[in-house]
């Protein structure tokens, strides 16, 4: 589980590192929407960013609340768990296929899949949940 909140941490911050680099989502924003001046690219950028991290802010909340449950051997840690993954799975699905009225995905694909990663861990941890036996 601390994995799954290491990668949403990573994929959290993936976006700022981004915005200071290679600008993938600025160039994904300004592509979408070549009509877009330069100052609405940037207020799209921000946008996108503020939603990413309470996303990932969220995410983090999630995988601490699950750790400890389990930790604490709760008896609603598994389906509570399984519930956070499928909703974490189901958003980051959506980022990474849903698309915007340009035509393209809202995110650009190496942020969209930075942002299924935390997934793959969450998949794991769940299979390892239910195969544990259930706390008394």
């Amino acid at each position: 589980m601390y994995t799954g909140l290491g990668l949403t941490l990573i994929a959290t911050v993936a976006p700022y590192a981004d915005r200071a680099t290679t600008h993938l989502l600025a160039d994904h924003i300004r592509t979408g929407y070549p009509a877009y001046s330069p100052a609405r690219v940037d207020s799209a950028v921000n946008t996108c960013l503020v939603l990413l991290t309470i996303t990932g802010a969220l995410g983090a909340l999630a995988w601490l609340g699950a750790t400890w449950a389990v930790k604490a051997g709760k008896r609603w840690a598994r389906p509570v768990s399984t519930m956070l993954f499928v909703l974490g799975a189901g958003l980051a699905l959506t980022g990474l296929l849903t698309e915007d009225t340009s035509g393209s995905t809202g995110l650009p694909p190496a942020l969209g899949w930075a942002g299924v990663a935390p997934c793959l861990a969450g998949a794991l941890a769940i299979a390892l949940l239910w195969r544990q036996p259930r706390p008394a």
